[in-house]
């Protein structure tokens, strides 16, 4: 067994692996919103999309990485949250009357933590096939 340690998270890997989550996500969300949905992919195709997304991310952290796969799907949640908030500011000061009113605290607290979840599966399982070339690891 291994330890997580901060030390071994570089910003740049998370940086990296959160825009090809954001990518990725997207792209499924096109391929929704393609296959026919008139309204776009709807609340559980774009949940999907996001879960799909963030596991291919962390799946790219925790194989680039090789340490602390844990603390890498994390951070890729909280660069979410970060991303999110500054977003808010940049579109606040274009525009006085925008808002997120379709957003509920409720779900964002939710697709937040799907995020995470998702990214710490993906980077665990990126980890795993890094070090021992398969999904499961043995014990």
């Amino acid at each position: 067994m291994h330890t997580e340690h901060l030390t071994h998270v570089r910003p740049t890997r998370v940086l990296v692996a959160w825009l090809i989550a954001i990518a990725v996500a997207s792209l499924i969300g096109l391929m929704i919103a393609s296959a026919g949905a008139e309204d776009g992919p709807g609340a559980a195709g774009a949940a999907l999309a996001v879960i799909i997304g963030f596991f291919v991310g962390g799946f790219f952290a925790g194989f680039r990485a090789m340490h602390a796969p844990i603390l890498h799907g994390v951070a890729l949640g909280l660069f979410s949250l970060v991303a999110w908030v500054l977003l808010n500011v940049v579109a606040r000061g274009a525009t006085p009357g925008f808002g997120w009113e379709a957003l509920t605290p409720t779900g964002a607290g939710a697709i937040l933590l799907a995020q995470m979840g998702a990214g710490v599966a993906g980077a665990w399982t990126g980890y795993a096939v890094a070090l021992r070339g398969q999904p499961e690891p043995d014990d």
